[in-house]
């Protein structure tokens, strides 16, 4: 791709960030109107289409929330098998969409459909801030505590729910017997799939954020790197403090874990720092694939204790102090895991 020169494309491809960014405002205006833009979208992650909407439109709608903007409306992005699948089924995925862009406020104007061989469903979403609110992934600060906004497992919990759904064409389907997720954590799942981060951002427009992203495809560790990096420092994660999604454990002890978890923790090995009493489990959970994840958020330590409760009053009861960010130099990007 041709490196882009428009001085009014203030975020693009060449960095890590969640959506694109591109100034209306007079340049040089810190309060200048900017439009964000995202897409995302992917097949079934959950067995109920109505499900499946719902996370999808949550998780594309996310990376406007993460970059400090208000989504302004969205366009539908559909495949569809018409010869396996009834129609109705696609309704059903069609009206989960629409459920939770009612809930965020916004109108879906259309959208794009082809027929495909097995279903894909997401939304591209067009959002605005002013620039001066805008919340990057880069910017944090040696001292800044990091703050996740909910728990972590959804790769382990969907991966076990697929193997249910599969059977006998599952790898995992000689675990799913009698280690598959209970209605009670597969209820846990979806409903913090669906659930708007939102609320998260507005509870931490009132605080010093120096750095923020959402938690997706490439997991904790992924994503906290991406920040690192772009900062120019380092972490430290205390696993005991990251919170777990109900069963999350259990089934990744049993070894259902998704080949894109796998495949996070191996990219993330060389710059990580595992401390003694981490145990593969810890990292494989700390890599773990996320769908529709919640917030990263790098804030001054006078300033954490107090973003918890208001994401907690707001909500977000998973949220907690994960971390902290520690000097760069020679170790940027390095993650050091603790028990």
């Amino acid at each position: 791709m041709p490196r882009v020169t428009d001085p009014r494309a203030l975020v693009g491809f060449d960095s890590s960030d969640d959506a694109a960014v591109f100034r209306l405002g007079a340049a040089g205006d810190p309060d200048a109107e900017t439009i964000l833009s995202t897409m995302d979208f992917f097949t079934p992650v959950v067995d109920a289409p109505f499900d499946f909407g719902r996370i999808a439109a949550a998780n594309a709608l996310s990376d406007i929330y993460a970059m400090g903007g208000e989504p302004l409306f969205a366009l539908n992005i559909v495949g569809f098998p018409t010869k396996a699948l009834p129609l109705d089924v696609l309704g059903e995925i069609l009206r989960g969409g629409a459920a939770v862009a009612a809930e965020a406020g916004i109108p879906i104007l259309g959208g794009h459909s082809v027929d495909f061989d097995v279903p894909v469903y997401g939304m591209a979403v067009t959002g605005r801030a002013k620039a001066s609110a805008l919340r990057r992934n880069v910017g944090a600060r040696p001292g800044d505590v990091l703050v996740l906004t909910k728990a972590i497992g959804t790769g382990v919990l969907t991966s076990a729910l697929r193997a249910r759904v599969l059977g006998e064409r599952s790898p995992l389907h000689l675990l799913k017997r009698d280690h598959g997720p209970s209605p009670e954590e597969e209820s846990a799942a979806v409903a913090s799939m669906t659930r708007l981060n939102r609320d998260a951002a507005r509870a931490a427009a009132g605080f010093r954020v120096s750095a923020t992203t959402d938690v997706t495809g490439y997991g904790l560790l992924g994503h906290l790197r991406e920040v690192l990096v772009g900062s120019g420092v380092g972490a430290e994660i205390a696993v005991s403090g990251v919170p777990l999604l109900p069963g999350a454990r259990r089934l990744a002890e049993r070894g259902v874990v998704p080949d894109g978890t796998r495949r996070n923790l191996e990219s993330a090995r060389p710059g990580l720092q595992a401390g003694p009493g981490v145990a593969e489990t810890d990292l494989l959970l700390l890599a773990d694939a996320q769908t529709s994840g919640g917030l990263l958020l790098a804030v001054p330590p006078d300033d954490a204790d107090a973003l918890v409760a208001r994401l907690h009053a707001s909500g977000d009861t998973a949220a907690r102090r994960v971390g902290f960010v520690l000097p760069g130099g020679a170790d940027a990007g390095t993650i050091r895991v603790v028990p």
